[in-house]
């Protein structure tokens, strides 16, 4: 059942991925990254961890980097997590999940990873899903097709240059649920792969928050944090684009780290990481949790997980032209910064 359920999956995600020839063609930068997660959030929403709709999403986006040249595959593990009813009865839930890994080896075995999250909120118990959190409707705009959209934009821009360093783009899941995919990654690259690895950028909920943020990891060498992080401001301001680094008011997340999403797991391990978002880090506990000041469209400051607000028609009506700005903004920087990193020939 499960192998036939598979294939009309795959069958429904080809179909959909051969009524899009004009992505490629898109010219002025930024185009791809908007209408790329315009499609995934609208195409596939309820993308929770081992979902029908995460299965086809992962399917497309393995079929996207593959058109564009790349040795592309889908990488499953099995996972759980546990539910609980509002009688506190608690049970566990177990799924299949589906990351994306897309490569091209550069001219050493040296590698930069670019990454970001495809599932959306699974709901954790019955409150989250009286409070529409997550769930079958959640179409994850923010959180994470933009991260989604400009990867596949950068990957479309990559692929003809020629790197000295090889380029991985990874779409995880499990994400929501802890960072269960950026785990499995982990557990799996040999010593020397982690050796090879020169850089983690995560890529994650670039729409909704009020400013954009370059952060780098606790463990990222001073060295490293100069090139990537602090070159990613330089550029922005070259650019006249408005981007920030964390100030630090909270003591637990000091001044140019981020918190609390998958680069954290390769940080934890040593590796360096970039880590891309749009929140507002002096705002509420000041831990980047509150993406933005209060309003009537945002009454907590946030869209985190809400399938009322972070969906394409709320985000439209009430942020005009963001989703564009920011894809634009995002891949104007990120763009020449990973040409810079991987050593790019032309």
């Amino acid at each position: 059942m499960f192998s036939a359920l598979r294939q009309t999956l795959t069958s429904l995600a080809l179909g959909i991925c051969c009524t899009l020839p004009a992505f490629a063609n898109a010219t002025t930068m930024g185009n791809i990254a908007d209408q790329q997660t315009r499609h995934i959030a609208t195409v596939f929403p309820g993308r929770m961890t081992g979902s029908p709709a995460e299965m086809m999403a992962a399917d497309y986006l393995n079929q996207q980097f593959s058109q564009l040249g790349y040795q592309s595959d889908i990488r499953r593990f099995n996972t759980r997590y546990l539910y609980t009813s509002k009688d506190g009865h608690q049970n566990w839930h177990n799924v299949s999940a589906s990351s994306v890994i897309a490569a091209r080896e550069g001219i050493e075995p040296q590698q930069i990873i670019i990454m970001a999250h495809l599932d959306t909120f699974s709901p954790l118990n019955d409150n989250d899903v009286n409070n529409n959190l997550g769930g079958l409707t959640l179409q994850g705009v923010d959180d994470n097709a933009s991260g989604l959209g400009v990867m596949l934009e950068l990957a479309t821009h990559l692929k003809d240059i020629p790197t000295r360093y090889g380029i991985r783009f990874i779409a995880t899941s499990g994400e929501e649920l802890g960072s269960l995919g950026a785990e499995d990654i982990l557990k799996r690259m040999s010593a020397s792969d982690k050796k090879n690895t020169l850089l983690v950028i995560n890529l994650d909920s670039l729409i909704v928050g009020d400013k954009l943020y370059f952060n780098s990891g606790k463990s990222t060498p001073t060295a490293v944090t100069k090139m990537t992080r602090d070159r990613a401001l330089a550029l922005a301001r070259q650019l006249n684009i408005k981007a920030t680094t964390n100030p630090g008011l909270n003591a637990h997340y000091p001044k140019g780290t981020a918190c609390c999403n998958d680069a954290e797991v390769f940080d934890k391990a040593g590796i360096p990481v970039l880590s891309v978002e749009a929140t507002n880090w002096s705002l509420g506990k000041k831990d980047g949790y509150q993406q933005r000041v209060k309003s009537k469209a945002f009454p907590d400051g946030t869209s985190w997980h809400n399938a009322l607000i972070d969906n394409q028609q709320y985000l439209d009506k009430w942020l005009p032209q963001r989703i564009e700005k920011r894809s634009r903004d995002v891949v104007r920087v990120m763009l020449p910064l990973v040409k810079e990193l991987a050593k790019a020939k032309h």
